[in-house]
Formats: structure tokens, sequence, C-alpha cells
């Protein structure tokens, strides 16, 4: 049979619901045909988005504009940001004893604390993809994690010379005529979420000092949140600090700025 819009043959044609005509994979959709049918009580669905990491910031067609609200999560999400989560939990474990070196030199017992440390510490990563997440899904997208296998195996790798390269994965995300304002707005809610969580591991490094215990989460715990929020606001695509400085130069330069300011006299005072 032929397509009734370009005349291919296809063995097995798709049935438009609304008018009814046979066409092939490439004009199956309404708009790929210019349907004639009543579109009217059309149901959107919105398909993943095409990149492989990284937002997509270009507008999608109309199949791809139903607005989505209330924060649902896949089997795949779910499973990816675990995966993501604890490999990430390893790297900053092997980073934190000094690399490859310190990590084998150091007892049983303090590889396991510190990446139990870490693991508990990175709940800001965990919560960073999720702020992403529901900003998008407020906003009317759909969003849904994913793991990037080969930015883990980096963080992995680098974490062996003693620091990281941290990103394991990003939060996807998918709709019609994303604006940059919208997009800037959701890229900058992971990092300010990471700048909340350093604020509430901050007090137990100041209050606890003869714990060592407490004392190292809340140092570790505001490390790793202040890195995670200054990296990810560097201007570099695919970071979230490349869609805020697009978006706006100011509110990036009132993120950024303070944050490199902090991490610099953090990591020259504090001594584990």
């Amino acid at each position: 049979m032929k397509c009734e819009y370009c005349g291919k043959d296809e063995a097995l044609p798709f049935v438009c619901n609304y008018c009814g005509g046979a066409f092939c994979a490439d004009h199956r959709l309404p708009e790929a045909h210019q349907c004639k049918g009543d579109l009217t009580q059309r149901r959107m669905i919105i398909p993943p988005p095409q990149t492989t990491f990284s937002w997509s910031d270009a507008p999608l067609s109309s199949a791809s504009a139903e607005r989505v609200r209330g924060h649902i999560f896949s089997e795949i999400e779910i499973r990816d940001i675990i995966i993501a989560w604890v490999g990430l939990g390893i790297a900053f474990t092997i980073s934190l004893l000094g690399g490859v070196g310190g990590f084998f030199s150091s007892s049983g017992g303090s590889d396991l604390q510190v990446f139990l440390i870490s693991l508990f510490v990175l709940s800001g990563f965990v919560l960073h993809e999720l702020s992403h997440k529901f900003v998008a899904q407020n906003y009317g997208y759909w969003a849904e994690f994913r793991m990037w296998p080969l930015g883990l195996i980096l963080a992995l790798g680098t974490s062996l010379l003693g620091f990281i390269f941290a990103a394991p994965g990003a939060t996807y995300i998918s709709g019609a005529n994303i604006s940059k304002s919208e997009n800037g707005k959701i890229s900058l809610a992971g990092p300010l979420t990471n700048v909340g969580v350093a604020i509430i591991f901050f007090p137990l490094a100041v209050l606890f000092p003869g714990s060592s215990f407490l004392w190292t989460m809340g140092v570790i715990g505001t490390q790793i949140n202040i890195f995670l929020g200054l990296f990810n606001m560097l201007p570099i695509m695919p970071l979230d600090g490349a869609k805020v400085f697009a978006w706006s130069k100011a509110r990036w330069a009132a993120v950024f700025v303070p944050l490199l300011v902090i991490f610099a006299i953090w990591i020259s005072f504090v001594v584990y």
C-alpha cells in the first residue's frame, strides 16, 4: 500500500485515527501529513528527548507539547539514579583518600567509613537532579534522570588522580518551546539545592569538633556540595552554568562567584 502523502510503498502502513488515511512511518503523525481530521480531542504524547546527554533547549514539534504535572518516576529512572549515586560515592571515596595511593594504603575500616559518609552526603547529588526534575515538571515538561555511563567512568577514572570530573548523568527534559528563562531556572535549581544541602551539613563541622564521625561528615558534606554546585555552574555545555549564563549573566555571576570564593577559602583552611 502506498502512503497517501508521499506515495512511498509501505507493507505495514500506519492508519491515522483522525482522518483514516494510510501513511508511511515518516508521515504517520497528523502534523506530518497535514491531517484534515478533527484534532480537537487529540491526546498528545511526549517522546523521550533525542539528545544523549544534556537538555534539549530547541523547540520540539507540537506532538511533544503535552504539559505534564506531578512528580512521576519510572523504573529506569530510579535504577539510573541509584547506579549514578553509588558510583559517584565510590569516586568521591577514592578522591577523598588521596587517589589510588591513599585508597589502597588506608585501612579497610577507614575506606568503609569514608564511603558511607560520601554516600550520605551525596544525597545532595540526588536532590540536585530531582530539583531539576520537579521544577521542569512544575512548568509542565517531561523530565527524567538518565545515567551517563561515560561520565561515570570519567568520575571513577579521575578520582584515581585525586580529583573528580563529576558528571555521572543528567535530567533530560522534553517539551514544546521551552523558553530560555524556563531553562535557566530549571538549570539553576540544581546548584542552589547543593548550596542548601551544604548549609545543612556546615553546622556539624562547627558544633562537633570533638566527634570525628560527625565532624568528618560535616566537613565532607559541606565540601562536596559546594564543589557540586560550583562545578555545575561552570558556563560550559552541557553543565547547568551554560544554560544559566545564556539566560542571565548577572544571575550566573551572583551564584558562581560566591561559590568560587567560598570553595577556595574552604580548601585553603580546612584540614581533614
